[in-house]
């Protein structure tokens, strides 16, 4: 059985790269190490060993890329150039954000590519405007608009629904990073704030309480996604078959914990706790190059790569959970829920018949 639709090398639509800072005036190339060329579209860049923000940076928003938005902060974009985009990588200039001499290094990339805009009045998809870049193929595509104050709808490019949304407000400060996922218990009112720990709130001002379709994402009139005159962007994913995955799962407290099926050996993985406070885990497959994986990062703080405690292993089809503590940082408390996102390194079986292998 195939567990791919025509995805059988992830690697053409998302990679991760570590490397380390060197501190040099003129900045640094980074090239990728998988088997094919990627030139991405977004980019997120997480320093492991010293505690500097998360900087995100994308192709829509600015080219080259200059302005970046941070997840663990709820500040608007800054303007810091990256450097560019490149064929199979990224130029980074000097900054100690993403170059420092003494950093080490996490970059998380992912290729959408296909330019559109959306005229809303004149095409009748959604009530907003919009411009972006996607990847049908992929499931990808990153969207940007400019807020109205009324609740309307946003093309988001995709030929099927996205399973998940982050949005970022980039003109003003003190709006959140805001979390869509299909699998909180109300996922057309529920939200979730990438730079804090909060529970799923109950709150119709941000989705106008209407799920995403295969054309158009909903807002509501909260500040943090439509506010009058601000400009906003928002990555969206869909599910693809062997590539990408978004899901849940219920805690069970022990070392021996749950087994997760995805369909794929997964390269990239983030967590989120919904019933109660904690950190979003992030995984991948480069910081831990053999299970079990335990070298964490988190989207809603600055702090180092914290290993002080396993997670789980990453498997040929899925991920097992090894965690048994109960912190705030825990994937695996028993009788909590837990949201996940998941990105491939290798499809579980190929299109043409070929196994992926275990870690």
């Amino acid at each position: 059985m195939s567990y791919t639709n025509g995805l059988d090398n992830p690697e053409l639509y998302f990679q991760v790269k570590t490397y380390a800072g060197n501190n040099s005036g003129s900045g640094q190339a980074i090239t990728f190490d998988g088997s094919e060329n990627m030139q991405p579209d977004l980019v997120w860049v997480k320093c492991r060993d010293v505690g500097h923000s998360h900087t995100i940076y994308d192709s829509v928003r600015t080219s080259p890329a200059k302005n970046f938005l941070k997840s663990d902060d709820n500040i608007a974009e800054r303007t810091v150039a990256l450097g560019s985009f490149d064929s199979n990588g990224v130029t980074f200039t000097n900054n100690d954000g993403f170059n420092n001499g003494s950093g080490n290094y996490v970059i998380w990339n992912w290729k959408a590519g296909t330019s559109f805009t959306n005229d809303a009045s004149s095409t009748g998809i959604g009530t907003i405007d919009s411009v972006g870049s996607v990847s049908d193929t992929a499931g990808v595509s990153i969207v940007t608009w400019t807020g109205t104050g009324s609740a309307g709808t946003i093309k988001h490019g995709l030929s099927t629904a996205p399973s998940t949304i982050i949005t970022f407000c980039r003109s003003t400060g003190y709006h959140h990073s805001t979390f869509h996922h299909k699998n909180t218990s109300a996922p057309e009112t529920e939200v979730l704030y990438l730079n804090l720990t909060n529970a799923t709130a109950d709150d119709s001002g941000f989705w106008n309480d209407t799920l995403p379709t295969t054309s158009v994402f909903s807002v509501g009139t909260d500040n943090s996604v439509n506010q009058s005159s601000q400009t906003y962007v928002a990555y969206c994913f869909s599910e693809r078959q062997g590539y990408f995955k978004a899901g849940s799962y219920t805690g069970n407290g022990s070392s021996d914990g749950s087994y997760v099926f995805l369909g794929f050996k997964p390269a990239w993985l983030m967590v989120k706790r919904t019933d109660s406070t904690s950190d979003w885990v992030m995984l991948d497959n480069k910081r831990d190059s053999f299970n079990l994986m335990n070298k964490k990062l988190f989207s809603n703080n600055s702090d180092s790569e914290y290993s002080g405690q396993n997670a789980c292993d990453f498997l040929s089809n899925g991920f097992k959970l090894r965690d048994n503590a109960t912190n705030n940082f825990a994937t695996n408390i028993s009788g909590s829920t837990y949201i996940y996102m998941a990105f491939a390194e290798s499809p579980f079986v190929t299109s043409t018949g070929i196994p992926t292998t275990a870690r």
